[in-house]
């Protein structure tokens, strides 16, 4: 294949969002041709995606020996290193690209992003202003703008280019209240009988809008040092720990806040349980320590992974056991690769598809709600190429997943209305208190043919009258992070007790997949 179609190929991957596999082509390219500038900018964008901030800073570096003079790998070069917190170094790169293109408007804007964040506002308010001149209608350039006038105490300047993004974005939550922030600034509005802890706070919101972080952070320290469990400012200084970096305080913050607040009562209008709205209050703060915006319904893709999804080495061990077991059960360790497995869960902790909140304790997603993605689709289409004696010509049916509150009971008894159950685990192992549970258990005897639905999926009761008659024995498979359980949909099954840590990434997922229909004669 010549070098113009491997770069055809690789940017269509590139654009389909299939990035490991774009990325091995641009380094195919290299091999052949060393000195392929586009391949170098590609790979370089792509090492950035796949968060591999310093290989995408070298791989920038190689390019700009190969062609110094492009504006544009020094402004993203920059973007990168910005990324990292190495403001001094993006600069650097911001002012070599406006040099070589001085109408490169993303330069300027993310040189002005910089220079506020060091607290030089002169210098992010001309760089601001050269955004404005050269795209009037650019709404972050304005808020920027906004923003260093706030810095230099400029306040009736700073609401007139607040006021000019928010005619380009009208209503914008965040300028609106940046706005609202600054109007509290002014002198006539600062009222001479406010406490000392709402002065404080004031100075922390006005620092924390204009990149003034450990400022802010200072200014917090003084008003919770007054009012210790002020919700506002716990959820704003979690915030900002996020935004520095400071990761684990933030996210440790937003659980006080969420234990604080949400504890074991509504504080909102929502008719959510407790736990639902205490999960919501954690997912933010995860979504937002980790960068994720959470504007949207479906925030992570979950694209399917470059590889197997499905470890294929299982294959003739499971097939084996599945012959030999009576009743069918098989356990399986390692069920997806390393690689399916963190993108899972990541998909599962950062989309917002948990939605029905169930009285026990947990939360349910469905495909109509969110719980559906590429990656979803690979691991079911895999499960039935990796294990087909088991699967068979069974199609998928029906997928969901279950959420789990710490300590809370998990799903009552019930047969399900299918062939094959594929139920896996994706919670890390140290979350579990108890090694010996946390997982599921399956009884040995199957539902009889002629009980309805409603009789095998929701009568407890009669349920374990039947098993009780039949002798039925439990077996027991206790929670591991990447194992599934694989059964006859037949048999009778439950969640075993829940003993995990307190925390959102503690929270025990399972992923059903039911292949086929039952046959029974009830239905």
């Amino acid at each position: 294949m010549t070098s113009q179609a491997l770069h055809r190929q690789a940017f269509s991957l590139y654009q389909e969002g299939r990035i490991p596999e774009a990325d091995r082509l641009y380094r195919q390219i290299l091999l052949q041709n060393p000195s392929d500038g586009e391949a170098f900018y590609r790979l370089a964008l792509l090492l950035f995606q796949q968060r591999r901030p310093a290989e995408s800073v070298e791989t920038f570096d190689r390019l700009l020996r190969l062609a110094p003079n492009l504006a544009e790998a020094w402004s993203d070069r920059g973007g990168v290193l910005q990324d990292m917190g190495r403001l001094t170094d993006a600069l650097a790169s911001y002012d070599r690209a406006v040099t070589l293109k001085p109408d490169h408007a993303p330069a300027w804007l993310n040189r002005g992003i910089a220079l506020q964040s060091l607290g030089r506002f002169d210098g992010a308010l001309e760089s601001f202003d050269h955004v404005v001149e050269l795209m009037p209608r650019h709404a972050a350039a304005w808020r920027g703008r906004a923003s260093a006038l706030v810095g230099l105490e400029r306040i009736s300047e700073a609401v007139t280019s607040f006021d000019k993004a928010l005619e380009i974005l009208p209503g914008d939550p965040a300028i609106t209240r940046q706005r609202a922030i600054a109007l509290t600034m002014q002198p006539d509005k600062i009222a001479a009988g406010l406490e000392e802890s709402d002065v404080w706070y004031k100075r922390a919101a006005m620092f924390h809008v204009t990149g003034r972080l450990t400022d802010a952070l200072d200014a917090l320290d003084h008003m919770l040092a007054l009012k210790p469990d002020y919700p506002p400012a716990l959820m704003l200084k979690a915030a900002i720990l996020c935004e520095a970096r400071r990761v684990p305080e933030g996210l440790a913050l937003y659980r006080r806040h969420a234990e604080m607040v949400h504890g074991d009562k509504p504080i909102s209008q929502s008719s959510d349980p407790p736990h639902k709205q205490r999960h919501d209050a954690e997912q933010r703060a995860w979504m937002m320590a980790h960068g994720i915006n959470s504007s949207g319904f479906h925030l992570e893709p979950g694209a399917r992974i470059d590889g197997p999804a499905v470890n294929p080495q299982n294959r003739e061990d499971v097939a084996r056991r599945w012959r030999e077991s009576h009743p069918q059960i098989v356990v399986i360790d390692n069920l997806l690769t390393e690689p399916a497995l963190e993108a899972l869960r990541r998909f599962c902790r950062g989309s917002t598809m948990w939605h029905r909140a169930y009285e026990k304790g947990y939360l349910g997603a469905v495909p109509a709600r969110g719980f559906a993605c590429p990656l979803l689709a690979q691991i079911a289409d895999e499960l039935r190429d990796v294990f087909p004696t088991v699967i068979g010509d069974h199609g998928l049916g029906l997928m969901w997943g279950f959420k789990y509150d710490s300590s809370l009971a998990g799903i009552p008894m019930h047969a399900d209305q299918a062939a094959v159950n594929v139920n896996f685990w994706i919670a890390p192992d140290d979350a579990n208190r108890n090694p010996n549970s946390g997982g599921l258990v399956v009884w040995d005897v199957k539902a009889p043919q002629d009980w309805n639905f409603e009789r095998y999926n929701t009568d407890v009761p009669s349920m374990r009258a039947f098993l009780g008659e039949h002798g039925a024995k439990p077996i027991v498979v206790p929670h591991r992070a990447n194992r599934a359980v694989i059964f006859d949909s037949d048999l009778f099954h439950e969640t075993d007790r829940i003993e995990f840590k307190d925390g959102y990434e503690n929270r025990r997922i399972n992923v059903t997949m039911l292949y086929g229909r039952r046959t029974f004669h009830g239905g």
